[in-house]
């Protein structure tokens, strides 16, 4: 039974009545979370119709790859830009801003007669995204009305987060299938427009942060983040010790240097390095980039092997990924009561482990496996373990952050969560390349799936620091922990 419906002397410290705001914060915190799944399906929905992009585009097979990867760099690269246009702008107003700019470029990019056009309206939808996603969190927090409405919407946020994915795998292989790849891009302007139309009613905005705009900390931010993800993406292709590939990286050391001498220096820092003085915030940190890092692995390798080996269509293989969803899904109902009873750091500590579990088992597969016998409980077990990771560390990631630094700190969160990608993908498809045979789908999954079982390892080392380092903590409700 509910603990709302227990007499009021047996639950003295709850209220015995809703907010009188409650039902506008719950439909802002909704209309946040709708363009939260929108920013995510964008991801992966286009995947499914790269072919069918190729054909009518006159793309080459290297040249393909920036349909995606020119949204995850211009994504990667603004967010630190875009969550402290948010503290010193007003949150509401960027996310206004961002979802316009990607609403714009996705009709624009559903529209495009060349392939070089394409390539530029996707990267800036990605600009659109970087500006409004890191607003999404600071929204989240501020609209909540109490801890717990707060935990729920944290809860819900890393379900849309995690299983948006795959629901986009899906959406992009009936929109293919049944009209044509012109309207993966085209689905996202009817949610942009609902989102602009009801945000200002229904979200408030948050206060303006006074000070100068850190423009040496934008650029250097932005360019950093920029060259790293750049340098990373394109490592399976020309290698990791070309002279791109380390160029790219040292330029982007250089520049992440710069911001960090910057930042002590000015009075209003883009990048507040105070938030990196809380060890167990770090520890989430590095959690959250392994995991999304290793998670890619699910993308890159099972779609191409539901696809190439078992010879599922566009749709087939979306709904063959169901089964991570409904994990994430079903642990986002119940991990914000967990966390509440456990604590954060015991679920991160379980769910970094079953995603090493997962994909251990997903190492297995060969010329024999079928979907049933080698892929369907891997998934599953993938899915419950995202649950269990992602909204107890996005919430340990958020806790303690002063009101007007909200922006910032989620901006830093997903920047991880994207340069935690582009590194997981860089690194499991270089491991695949290393050992594939050319014609042949199989011959280096083996390796490639152990590649991400070691970068979920690495995450779940990080969760245990926060375990072995402090048991009291370990114990007990997200957000008391001290620096």
């Amino acid at each position: 039974m509910s603990s709302t419906l227990l007499p009021r002397a047996q639950n003295p410290g709850l209220p015995t009545q809703l907010p009188p705001d409650a039902g506008r914060a719950a439909a802002g915190i909704l209309i946040v979370l709708v363009a939260q799944l929108m920013f995510i399906l964008d991801a992966t929905v286009v995947n499914v119709a790269l072919p069918g992009i190729a054909t009518d585009l006159h793309f080459g097979p290297a040249s393909l790859s920036w349909v995606l990867n020119s949204y995850t760099l211009a994504f990667g690269g603004l967010l630190l830009l875009g969550g402290r246009l948010g503290d010193v702008f007003g949150r509401r107003r960027a996310f206004w801003t961002g979802i316009s700019v990607f609403t714009l470029f996705s009709l624009l990019g559903g529209l495009a007669p060349a392939s070089g056009l394409l390539v530029a309206f996707r990267a800036l939808q990605g600009a659109g995204a970087a500006i409004a996603a890191p607003q999404v969190l600071a929204l989240l927090t501020t609209s909540a009305p109490d801890e717990a409405a707060r935990n729920r919407a944290l809860a819900l946020f890393a379900a849309v987060s995690s299983g948006g994915g795959t629901l986009g795998l899906i959406l992009g292989g009936l929109l293919t299938d049944v009209a044509s790849w012109r309207w993966t891009l085209f689905i996202n302007v009817p949610i942009g427009l609902t989102v602009l139309a009801l945000v200002g009613r229904f979200v408030s905005e948050t206060p303006r942060r006074p000070g100068r705009f850190d423009i040496v900390g934008a650029v250097t931010a932005t360019g950093g983040a920029g060259a790293v993800v750049w340098s990373l993406i394109g490592a399976p292709d020309h290698g990791w010790g070309s002279a791109r590939t380390i160029g790219g990286l040292v330029l982007g050391a250089v520049l992440i240097g710069a911001l960090v001498v910057t930042e002590r220096r000015v009075a209003h820092p883009l990048l507040r390095l105070g938030l990196l003085r809380n060890r167990s915030r770090v520890a989430g940190l590095v959690l959250i980039a392994s995991v999304v890092g290793a998670q890619f692995s699910m993308f890159y390798l099972l779609v191409q092997y539901l696809e190439n080996d078992l010879r599922y269509g566009p749709l087939a293989t979306g709904v063959a990924f169901l089964p991570l969803t409904a994990g994430i899904f079903t642990m986002s109902r119940v991990t914000p009561r967990l966390v509440a009873r456990f604590g954060a750091a015991p679920l991160m500590v379980v769910g970094a482990l079953g995603a090493v579990v997962s994909f251990a088992l997903l190492s297995d597969i060969g010329s024999g496996s079928s979907y049933a016998g080698a892929v369907l409980l891997p998934m599953l077990v993938n899915g419950l373990s995202a649950g269990l990771v992602f909204m107890p560390t996005t919430s340990l990631v958020l806790a303690g952050v002063e009101p007007e630094h909200a922006g910032s700190a989620s901006g830093l969160l997903q920047t991880m969560q994207q340069l935690g990608g582009a590194v997981g993908l860089a690194v499991i498809a270089s491991v695949y390349a290393a050992n594939a045979v050319p014609g042949e789908f199989l011959p280096g999954v083996h390796e490639a799936f152990l590649a991400a079982a070691i970068l979920a390892g690495l995450g779940l080392v990080s969760a245990l620091t926060l375990v072995l380092r402090r048991p009291s903590y370990a114990g007990g409700p997200v957000g008391t922990q001290p620096d």
